[in-house]
């Protein structure tokens, strides 16, 4: 009478693959360990090769952000439009670490950025197999994105590291079917857009690589698969319903107004830059599609099948709906493509291996194209740094002076760097600063256009005694693009806060840092020394 109730269960039990690696495809332990510790070895060293470089002004507003106590950063992050997590990560981080140094707080994001080594080769092999495993992690270790990123004091390596964890997560929720895998699905799913806004853009791909999961499937399948995506999305969108409050705050009053429209060549460009350029996302492309199409026909291959599309929906959908929504409110940047680096690099990793040998001798040449520092573009990206330390040096800045900063968010990376002058006093282009930590990005460009520089002036001018001094710090033009709303409005204002501080007999003029003197304009900041007369 037993046999009758087993079969069923049998049954049932024999309809979900087995997703775990076969006894003879499992790894030795020890080569496998030797080999993840040669690939972060190589990571590691490409990503510390400028982990001291100097900040720029996004880092700036980051360490500025983290400073503030634990508790209070999701709401000071009203003010700048971003998500809580890696700020939070960061605070506890110079904690543990005892400071907020550039090579310190570079740490953290070299951190998650080698962390993808280890996370590529395990969902790799669990999605594709092993010779995909360690083609995914090679790959994330040498990713030229990911090596500049990891080197910067930004959400962007975090964000990469999530994104592929929460990838990896849905495919093998979904696409192979093992359940194990729906709870990572929902907390890493969260994670990714509590770091960064544009990880909506991949979940929302994600959504469509479930409904295309979903017409496909027959039957019980079809009803599983329907639960368990309305578990797994369901569980991300409650997980992130406290936080969507702030969220509606940030998108009606910050936005990104020093963002352009972008046009198709933004488009191929942001994907380039995704995959270290033209010639090796050519190469990766046209192999990697190849040999992704391969994934057909036996009934061991169809999960992997499925896996493929199903990223490959999530990326290319993803990518289109942030430019779309691009479009109708500019938030383009091609350092958001972070949040996009999972499933390529899932993609690629099992596209290159299954092309037979020519794909690997492409991932093998990659590989070696991929192994470059690029340490210039790094130690280049500011020269706030060499500004205030030439106005230390020359004796230019004391107690009670004023620093206005023409450019308003290069106010906190000017605060980073002057930690050690006591009693400055803060303004911006807008007027005075009272938290120079922080840039309040809310209805930024309406209050720039209504920010006379002379009237400005006027405010700011009672706040410098005599014998003290004005240091109007600018931005250099020339270096940069300066076509969207706010940077154009920056762009006109520089001179007109220069001529305004000129012509005021309130002033005088003391003298520029630096003096350039013919050499190339570097890409940051200038300042002009003017005496309260």
């Amino acid at each position: 009478m037993s046999a009758p109730a087993a079969a069923p269960a049998a049954e049932r039990e024999a309809a979900v693959p087995d997703v775990r690696p076969a006894a003879a495809d499992r790894p030795r332990r020890w080569p496998t360990a030797l080999g993840l510790l040669v690939l972060i070895a190589g990571s590691l060293y490409l990503r510390t090769r400028a982990i001291d470089a100097k900040l720029w002004i996004d880092e700036g507003l980051s360490i500025g952000i983290a400073h503030h106590p634990l508790t209070e950063i999701p709401s000071v992050l009203r003010l700048d439009g971003s998500p809580p997590l890696y700020y939070l990560l960061l605070h506890i981080w110079m904690w543990l670490v005892g400071g907020d140094g550039e090579a310190r707080t570079h740490a953290l994001s070299v951190l998650f950025a080698v962390g993808i080594v280890p996370v590529g080769w395990l969902t790799g092999r669990v999605l594709f197999g092993a010779r995909a495993g360690w083609a995914t992690a090679a790959l994330g270790a040498t990713l030229p994105f990911l090596t500049y990123y990891a080197q910067e004091t930004r959400m962007y390596a975090l964000v990469a590291l999530l994104g592929l964890s929460a990838s990896a997560a849905f495919a093998a929720a979904f696409a192979l079917r093992d359940r194990r895998a729906l709870p990572l699905f929902v907390v890493l799913g969260a994670a990714t857009i509590y770091t960064h806004n544009w990880g909506l853009f991949l979940m929302a791909g994600l959504g469509c690589a479930w409904l295309t999961l979903l017409a496909g499937a027959r039957g019980g399948e079809r009803a599983a698969l329907r639960r368990d995506g309305l578990l797994g999305f369901g569980g991300v969108a409650l997980l992130y319903l406290p936080w969507l409050p702030s969220f509606i705050s940030q998108a009606r009053h910050t936005g990104a107004p020093w963002s352009e429209r972008p046009d198709l060549d933004a488009f191929v460009n942001g994907l380039q830059n995704l995959v270290g350029g033209a010639e090796t996302g050519l190469v990766i492309a046209l192999l990697g599609i190849g040999g992704l199409l391969t994934l057909r026909g036996s009934r061991e291959e169809r999960p992997q099948a499925r896996a493929a599309l199903a990223l490959g929906v999530a990326l290319g959908v993803g990518v289109a709906l942030a430019w779309l929504a691009s479009q109708i409110s500019p938030a383009w940047a091609g350092r958001y493509f972070a949040s996009f680096v999972g499933p390529a690099l899932l993609l690629a990793g099992a596209g290159l291996v299954r092309f037979g040998r020519l794909g690997l001798v492409a991932l093998a040449v990659v590989l070696v194209l991929w192994f470059d520092p690029r340490t210039s573009q790094l130690k280049g990206k500011s020269d706030v740094f060499r500004v205030t330390r030439a106005l230390n040096d020359y004796g230019l800045i004391g107690p009670r002076d004023l620093i206005v900063s023409v450019h308003p968010e290069q106010g906190p990376v000017l605060r980073y760097y002057l930690d050690d002058q006591p009693d400055l006093q803060w303004a911006d282009a807008l007027g005075p600063v009272d938290n120079p930590r922080v840039f309040d990005w809310r209805d930024a460009l309406d209050r720039l256009r209504e920010a006379r520089p002379k009237r400005t002036l006027d405010r700011l001018a009672p706040m410098v005694e005599p014998g003290r001094r004005l240091i109007l710090v600018l931005p250099i033009i020339r270096t940069s693009r300066w076509g969207a709303p706010w940077t154009e409005l920056v762009r006109r204002r520089a001179p007109q806060w220069e001529r305004a501080l000129d012509n005021d007999p309130r002033f005088e003029r003391i003298a520029p840092v630096p003096a350039f003197r013919g050499r190339p304009l570097p890409r940051g900041v200038r300042a002009v020394v003017y005496l309260r007369r």
